[in-house]
């Protein structure tokens, strides 16, 4: 996990949820590999902000990237969070203490990655990139580089593989991930992201996620295009 910014002609496969992050991402990878070696995964395990799957699509297409949605049932089976269970609301707000909010759906990122890592196998792209960050407000433990540095180990030893998960997010604040945004051309896109946890369009604005990315882009001084265009069709 290097920090490299210099094209290669190798093959990338971008893990796109259709959010802020990832598609930020997506438009990184443009960048950094070229349009015609990079190519997106979309995982449909069952979440409640369904939206995101649609968002994902269009933004594959806007970028001009061949995508692929693979489904995971597992994790809606497994219940528990606030992500794949409807009966769970999620939570608004920072917590007092140490526990993990109820969106964290555990085992999710350490699953798409090592899919991803095999998907990418079998296209000849050795090259994961994610949008986890270790700055995010939650403290998700499988988006920390410790945990991506050993995912990494353990594919490249289990595939006899030279994978690479690339995380040009990691330590970025919610600010600068906006800067990097309009630095890879990516604001446009943005304007179909989904982030929020309730999966409402427009966003509502008041559960963490919303209240996270609005964060970001005021602190940035920039106008969330998200915002914007929802603005602009109601």
């Amino acid at each position: 996990m290097t920090p490299n910014t210099t094209k290669t002609a190798e093959k990338a496969l971008v893990v796109l949820s259709g959010g802020q992050d990832s598609t930020t991402c997506l438009y990184w990878a443009l960048q950094k590999f070229g349009a015609a070696n990079v190519e997106a995964v979309t995982f449909d395990y069952g979440q409640r902000h369904r939206v995101e799957l649609d968002c994902a699509r269009k933004i594959a297409a806007m970028a001009g990237v061949r995508q692929t949605v693979l489904p995971i049932d597992t994790f809606a089976a497994i219940g528990g969070n606030a992500l794949t269970d409807d009966s769970i609301t999620p939570e608004e707000g920072s917590r007092d203490d140490d526990a993990l909010p109820n969106t964290f759906v555990p085992g999710r990122n350490l699953i798409f990655l090592t899919f991803a890592a095999a998907f990418g196998y079998t296209r000849g792209a050795r090259h994961i990139v994610t949008g986890v960050a270790q700055t995010d407000y939650s403290g998700y433990p499988d988006c920390r580089e410790n945990t991506l540095q050993a995912l990494q180990l353990a594919v490249r030893l289990g595939m006899d593989s030279r994978v690479e998960l690339h995380t040009p997010l990691m330590y970025l604040s919610k600010a600068e991930t906006v800067t990097l945004a309009q630095q890879v051309g990516a604001m446009e896109a943005l304007a179909w992201s989904h982030t929020c946890y309730n999966g409402a369009v427009p966003p509502c604005g008041h559960c963490a996620s919303c209240a996270l990315r609005a964060k970001g882009f005021a602190e940035a001084g920039v106008a969330d295009p998200l915002i914007e265009r929802c603005s602009k069709e109601a």
